[in-house]
């Protein structure tokens, strides 16, 4: 019988050495995701998305992208558009970013705008954060100093404007968050300054 039992055991032994090794290959990677757009905007039958980084890869990398200038008359004009979005390690990040910004025949104006957003890894558990920065942003002639997210202000016309709106969901190893630094809105309007999204999934 003490002969059969260690035979037994011996064998389990075995079985337990020879698949550890495939233990380790079949433990997920981190995953990632991202990306960040300059200026997007469906409004009086134009249709844009301007430095727009496209999505990242599952597996991570470094996406960049700019445009010097853009006019688009009575609808948005802008400098310096620019987006990059990356993921390695434990984190993802975006950012965009434009300067000069004029929404809507100058309704909408500011200096500087920009939105940055990240996820991390802190071992199996994810969280994310995200805020807008926005310089001397000026909206149907009242300065708007930037507060906590979700501002919404009303505007004549019938246009809302929404300034660092922020979406994120994070439970346990996957989070996800979006920063809009100015989302306008109104008949036929739909605008976003400088949007940033980062998600990971951690192993």
């Amino acid at each position: 019988m003490n002969t059969k039992k260690n035979a037994t055991i011996a064998i389990c032994l075995t079985a337990i050495l020879a698949f550890s090794p495939l233990a380790g290959f079949a433990q997920a990677a981190t995953t990632f995701s991202g990306e960040a757009v300059a200026l997007r905007a469906n409004a009086l039958g134009i249709s844009l998305s301007l430095s727009d980084t496209g999505a990242l890869p599952s597996s991570g990398g470094n996406l960049s992208t700019s445009v010097a200038s853009v006019n688009v008359l009575g609808l948005a004009s802008a400098d310096a558009l620019k987006s990059t979005s990356s993921g390695s390690g434990t984190s993802s990040q975006s950012q965009s970013s434009v300067t000069n910004l004029n929404l809507l025949g100058g309704l909408i104006t500011a200096d500087v705008v920009k939105s940055n957003s990240g996820a991390t890894c802190s071992g199996s558990q994810a969280s994310v954060n995200g805020n807008a920065e926005l310089v001397n942003l000026v909206a149907a002639g009242q300065t708007i100093a930037v507060s906590d997210p979700n501002l919404a202000i009303s505007l004549p016309g019938g246009i809302s404007l929404i300034v660092n709106e922020q979406t994120s969901s994070s439970g346990g190893n996957t989070g996800s968050i979006t920063v809009n630094a100015l989302h306008v809105k109104g008949p036929s309007i739909d605008i976003v300054v400088t949007s940033a999204q980062s998600g990971i999934t951690c192993s």
